[in-house]
């Protein structure tokens, strides 16, 4: 396994200077947020000129693991162009995997196996692996829902976000989420109010227990480092990707 950085670590600074503290850093690679809301780049801006975001990310000089997408409230007709666009992109910098979100909770299980089909389709004829983010108030956020959505579209993987997983009691034991797993996103959490994030080692987060399971699982990919640069943080944001770099990678 290898450990990469996402951009949402640098969210105060331009994409092209994040990418180049994440090389200082030694990050092996990149996982690159493309937000309708984001910092950085955005899904529309990636439509407009595939071949000239290729021509900055290269010069960039830092490998990509992960395309991470976020579409906003774009219509579906809109998410899907954009997200051939992102796909196009992928296959000419070599990035293997997409990472999407999953429909809200509630959300028709048929409208979203549809749904979910057609986007591996087209990322699959572009040599890609598409991973569905497990998220909270989302079809994925308990274990035996991503199953479940795993199971039902074939070549579908999961983008573990283990924070996410904390309330679920399955998520302690069952592995069998695991063998989906094609991507990770780490930080430190706690179940109570507010502390999503916190600093590492004082969440309840079970780095060593989640390495085992993947290892268990045969997962060779990346760990990405995904504390988040957010506005306001009760603590500073870079020595905690430093020391959660560091815990990857001493088991790694």
């Amino acid at each position: 396994m290898i450990v990469a950085c996402s951009t949402l670590c640098f969210s105060h600074m331009p994409l092209d200077e994040a990418l180049r503290r994440m090389r200082d850093l030694h990050f092996a690679k990149a996982d690159l947020a493309i937000h309708a809301a984001g910092p950085h780049l955005t899904p529309a801006e990636v439509a407009a000129d595939v071949s000239k975001i290729a021509v900055r990310l290269k010069a960039a000089n830092m490998p990509i693991a992960a395309f991470h997408l976020d579409f906003g409230d774009a219509p579906d007709d809109v998410a899907r162009e954009q997200f051939q666009a992102i796909a196009r992109l992928a296959r000419l910098m070599a990035v293997p995997v997409l990472t999407i979100g999953a429909a809200p909770r509630g959300t028709e299980p048929t409208a979203e196996y549809a749904r979910l089909a057609d986007l591996v389709g087209l990322a699959t004829r572009e040599g890609l692996i598409l991973t569905l983010e497990t998220r909270t108030g989302t079809m994925t956020e308990e274990p035996v829902a991503a199953l479940e959505l795993c199971r039902a579209v074939p070549g579908l993987g999961l983008a573990l976000d283990p924070s996410h997983w904390l309330s679920a009691a399955a998520a302690k034991d069952d592995e069998a989420p695991f063998r989906y797993v094609k991507h990770v996103r780490l930080r430190d959490s706690s179940r109570k109010p507010n502390e999503f994030q916190v600093r590492v080692g004082q969440g309840e987060v079970e780095f060593g227990k989640i390495h085992g399971q993947l290892e268990r699982s045969k997962y060779d990919r990346t760990l990405t480092v995904d504390v988040r640069d957010v506005p306001n943080s009760p603590f500073p944001v870079e020595p905690e990707v430093r020391k959660l770099k560091f815990l990857l990678e001493s088991m790694a």
